[in-house]
């Protein structure tokens, strides 16, 4: 029956029915909160384009995850700024890198180790030039090379999960980086720990203010020659399958809020766990607009995390999960 009869607006005049007949939840437990591991003790640098965001030390990373694991956050992703970097990113894959000892410090922290560890794989915060893989250069001209680079992931993934990662996972974009992984962590007797994959990584505007806090901008050109063009679904949908075809347990989508349609692609295509990684550029402006007074801070920011979630996304890593997770 049409108007009068049925009124959509029934069920939503009080918070109670409209609490009753929600379709999408978010909690604290879908959150994965980043952090950016520097060297040194006592260390907490504000990072200038991210408000609220720090390069932390190892111990001032276990006290965040001690304020995450009591906010019931499902977990943090880790990433590393090295002592020193080199060409061949020796730092990303050193027993004794930033991350790994850092991973080693949360396993030894009886709240951090009930969060879940993942822990970025990637060599651009640890090569000199800033790229996400092996440099053949000549002249003006370079390519990143592609199967050397798995050699370096596969061991950094190694590497991380002896350390304690729970979860790696590959942001780098190199084909054929998820099977070369998974045979080095089978080959190193860690079967059980699984990829998430960053299965359609796009070559976006976004990751501005990130490449301030992991320091890791390219030194000459850009990543899109291996990062995905933001026109193309159709090819992220491939990317997704032959990840999963390699042995990829997860996948997540970055950015988050301008491919919402990826996101929801995937859901309906794949049955596997889907994050999206609402990233630093994305933070960024909604922090500029609260600055502003042009948004309200706590509405706006669930409600960017519901439409995430509405999309297909089962978590979502966010800079934004402490304070969403205080108010949820």
């Amino acid at each position: 029956m049409p108007f009068p009869e049925i009124r959509l607006r029934r069920l939503r005049r009080t918070e109670s029915l409209r609490a009753l007949v929600r379709e999408t939840s978010l909690d604290p437990g879908d959150l994965i909160y980043p952090l950016f591991i520097c060297p040194g003790e006592g260390v907490r640098n504000p990072i200038s384009s991210m408000p609220g965001v720090f390069n932390l030390s190892i111990d001032q990373a276990v006290r965040e995850a001690e304020e995450a694991s009591s906010l019931g956050i499902g977990g943090l992703l880790l990433f590393g700024l090295p002592d020193s970097k080199d060409e061949k990113a020796t730092g990303a894959w050193d027993d004794n890198g930033i991350v790994q000892r850092a991973l080693r410090a949360l396993k030894q922290n009886s709240a951090a180790k009930k969060l879940v560890l993942m822990a970025d794989v990637c060599l651009c915060e640890y090569t000199s030039h800033g790229h996400c893989g092996v440099v053949l250069q000549s002249g003006d001209t370079y390519e990143i090379d592609n199967d050397p680079s798995l050699e370096l992931l596969a061991k950094t993934a190694a590497s991380l999960a002896r350390a304690g990662a729970d979860i790696v996972a590959p942001s780098d974009m190199m084909d054929g980086r998820v099977a070369a992984i998974r045979r080095a962590l089978d080959a190193d007797d860690n079967t059980n720990t699984p990829i998430l994959s960053y299965a359609s990584k796009f070559a976006s505007a976004f990751y501005g203010p990130f490449r301030e806090a992991a320091d890791s901008a390219p030194q000459f050109g850009d990543r899109r020659s291996y990062q995905m063009d933001g026109a193309n679904l159709r090819e992220a949908m491939r990317e997704i399958e032959l990840d999963l075809v390699e042995g990829a347990d997860m996948i997540l989508m970055k950015p988050a809020m301008p491919y919402l349609d990826v996101v929801h692609a995937a859901r309906e295509r794949f049955g596997v766990p889907i994050g999206a990684y609402q990233v630093s550029g994305e933070y960024s402006m909604l922090h500029a607009a609260f600055e502003k007074g042009w948004l309200e801070r706590d509405r706006t920011m669930l409600e960017s995390l519901v439409g995430i979630r509405r999309a297909g996304a089962d978590f979502i890593v966010t800079y934004f999960a402490k304070d969403a997770a205080k108010l949820l």
